[in-house]
């Protein structure tokens, strides 16, 4: 059975590469895989790290471009794949353009289609944008649907999908994390020399954001929350952000953030950088929403620098916060966690709730199983 993974950002990656490589060690399927290249760049050297060679390359990525660029190019080149190709099944993963372009050829050649981290909702359709509706629309084409909890199952339900279709199997995110650390732990002296500027005896927050949905003064506050506690715990903190190449992001962080001494502006860092540094880090600022799954499986709190999260179960368990992009809460939140140790260690301790590490086999034996 031919089976065609396809994917085009970094988180995608991370979330697929496990599955690719359980399937990749089963003789009774042939994989091949398909990059878009919506994020080059950083989507390469997660496949280099985990040694995945696509059989295409898209190279659909182009500087600054639109969605309605990226949309009609995309479908453009995935119709010359499926020609090619003819899978028996095609597996997507989470909510970019990537995903739902990928879910939609595979119903325009009537192929079955997998959908990895299914039934994620924040229920407002223009936050995340565009991703809140890239998975609802993937969730009506897919014909399997892999949820990571049961909340995403009962979203599912509520939207009319069978539930015979539907398998609660974790996050694959926490088997690629797992496999990340024992592989970079190994490199302790490496890493601590690539990032020697900064003072590991200090308590080390790391950043990450880029959320299209906050451009502009949602944004400006982010960077006047980082600068206000990178001032009132001088001394205490180091705080370290990997910034997103996009301009959107770019300009007003290092328009606000740029000399100040104890905020470390870099680039963005490849995936076993980024799973070391979370490891050593502290605490997490983040709208990411891989890292909220993957950072309280390494112990670190979270707090949420989004005003909506489709992944409510972190919150309720307690792994992570929801502070939106107001500065003050920002600020407030952030000292609190850095100088009450009980109230850290209640998020610290709180048992993550999107996976054990084991997802992607429970989706082999599925798939093995109905097919």
């Amino acid at each position: 059975m031919k089976i065609l993974f396809i994917l085009g950002t970094r988180p995608e990656a991370i979330k697929l590469a496990p599955l690719i490589k359980a399937f990749h060690n089963n003789r009774n399927f042939k994989v091949k895989i398909c990059s878009t290249g919506q994020h080059k760049e950083m989507l390469n050297q997660v496949l280099d790290f985990f040694n995945i060679v696509p059989d295409f390359n898209l190279n659909v990525m182009t500087e600054n471009q639109s969605l309605f660029k990226l949309t009609s190019e995309l479908m453009k080149k995935l119709q010359k794949v499926f020609e090619k190709e003819n899978p028996d099944l095609i597996f997507v993963q989470g909510d970019t353009t990537t995903t739902f372009l990928g879910a939609l050829a595979g119903f325009y050649t009537k192929t079955k289609v997998a959908h990895v981290e299914a039934g994620l909702r924040s229920h407002n359709k223009y936050a995340p944008f565009p991703e809140e509706i890239n998975r609802v629309l993937v969730s009506h084409i897919a014909d399997f649907h892999f949820t990571p909890t049961e909340r995403a199952k009962e979203n599912l339900l509520r939207e009319g999908i069978p539930e015979d279709r539907i398998w609660v199997v974790g996050n694959t995110v926490i088997d690629a994390l797992l496999m990340a650390r024992e592989i970079v732990r190994k490199s302790d002296e490496k890493f601590y020399q690539y990032f020697d500027f900064i003072d590991f005896s200090k308590k080390i927050i790391l950043v990450t954001g880029h959320r299209r949905e906050s451009f502009g003064e949602p944004f400006r506050n982010i960077c006047y929350a980082l600068r206000d506690i990178a001032e009132e715990m001088k001394g205490e903190v180091e705080i370290v952000y990997p910034v997103h190449l996009n301009p959107n992001v770019r300009k007003p962080v290092f328009k606000i953030l740029n000399g100040i001494k104890n905020i470390h502006l870099i680039d963005p860092l490849d995936y076993p950088h980024i799973v070391w540094l979370m490891d050593k880090s502290y605490l997490v600022l983040t709208d990411s929403g891989g890292i909220q799954e993957e950072a309280p499986s390494l112990g670190k709190p979270v707090l949420v620098m989004r005003e909506v999260t489709e992944r409510q179960e972190g919150i309720e368990a307690g792994t992570a916060k929801l502070v939106g992009t107001d500065r003050t809460k920002i600020v407030s939140n952030t000292i609190r966690l850095l100088t009450e140790p009980q109230e850290y260690e209640k998020m610290a301790i709180a048992v993550n709730p999107y996976g054990d590490g084991k997802s992607s086999q429970r989706i082999l034996e599925i798939v093995r199983r109905i097919l």
